[in-house]
């Protein structure tokens, strides 16, 4: 590969490589790393894996005490702020030589849209970036994000997308399939649903979504070898687990991890909105809102996985032994998550 050029690696296709571009640069060691979404799950074992390798990690967090939990133990610098302001991204970004921006939200509630909190602020972190000439840039996108997408948070992640890859940085976007880990917001969701729902399980659309989750762990050290890489350097990289699943092939298996068993019963999407609605209407916290419950329709696996093809990371497999956190989960505390203000 011609490092001077600009290709995408995965769904998209290859683009044409652009002439007499400037050597592409790996990130400088020397300077902090600033995290955005640090104390999320993904963040979390981002830190981790820069920590231990040598990088000065700069986190920038919103919640003092729950980073402090997170990340308390690893050599990291704390700044507290929130990317949708554009004076805290300034000033998180001062002195650094890299950016990986984690910070998203998949559900949208009071006081936090898609436009504001996954496109709008990745504009404005693009803007600080410049401001303060830190040029590399690790976005963490979504497999399926698109601008064009009729889907309101994939719309979201592919304007983002589009915004970080006409930067002028020195891009890389990540595109993983659904991530999981102690602190998922998928596989987390789908257990305590188990919890509350003894003996059978409804299966939206007869669960044949095929997803290829992947672990967090995985996506931590793909961001880590990003930085470390200079041919990621303005690359687009579609992210997988080992083999894509069906959402009934992973309850199976969640099920396995939580020892227990549900009678699996296949449900027509179209059912189950009028109950995701009410949901969403009564509960501050709800499992699943209509705009997610779409994407169960979708598939969500990759074709060119860059995990194993390109970084070369032998993935960790979605099995029991690797889904034993689910056991924590009591239908006590999936209850109380419902009504969560978060």
């Amino acid at each position: 590969m011609d490092p001077r050029g600009s290709y995408s690696y995965g769904s998209e296709g290859p683009a044409t490589a652009v002439a007499e571009q400037p050597q592409p640069h790996s990130a400088n060691k020397k300077l902090p790393v600033l995290v955005t979404g640090a104390s999320g799950l993904v963040g979390t074992h981002t830190c981790r894996e820069l920590s231990k390798n040598g990088w000065q990690v700069r986190a920038l967090i919103r919640d003092a005490a729950k980073a402090a939990m997170a990340l308390g133990q690893l050599p990291v610098e704390f700044r507290v702020g929130d990317v949708r302001d554009a004076t805290a991204l300034r000033s998180s970004l001062a002195g650094c030589g890299a950016v990986v921006h984690l910070a998203a939200i998949a559900i949208e509630k009071k006081g936090e849209s898609y436009t504001e909190s996954n496109t709008a602020a990745t504009e404005r972190l693009i803007s600080a970036a410049r401001a303060q000439n830190v040029q590399r840039l690790i976005f963490m996108s979504q497999n399926g994000a698109d601008s064009r997408s009729p889907y309101p948070f994939l719309h979201s992640k592919g304007v983002a997308q589009d915004s970080v890859k006409t930067s002028g940085l020195r891009w890389t976007v990540l595109r993983p399939s659904v991530i999981f880990g102690p602190e998922d917001q998928f596989v987390n969701v789908l257990g305590r649903l188990i919890r509350l729902t003894p003996k059978i399980f409804p299966l939206p659309g007869g669960g044949t979504a095929r997803f290829q989750p992947i672990a967090a762990d995985d996506v931590a050290r793909v961001v880590r070898l990003s930085l470390e890489k200079k041919e990621t350097v303005n690359q687009s990289y579609d992210l997988g687990g080992a083999v894509p699943l069906t959402l009934r092939e992973m309850t199976e298996r969640i099920l396995t991890a939580m020892n227990t068993h549900r009678k699996l019963v296949p449900v027509p999407v179209k059912m189950l909105r009028p109950l995701v609605a009410l949901a969403e209407r009564l509960l501050p916290n709800p499992p699943v809102t209509s705009s997610l419950l779409d994407l169960l329709a979708l598939d969500n696996t990759v074709s060119n996985n860059a995990l194993t093809e390109f970084f070369k990371v032998v993935p960790i497999p979605f099995a029991a032994d690797e889904l034993q956190y689910l056991r924590r989960i009591t239908a006590r505390n999936a209850l109380r998550s419902l009504f969560e203000r978060r």
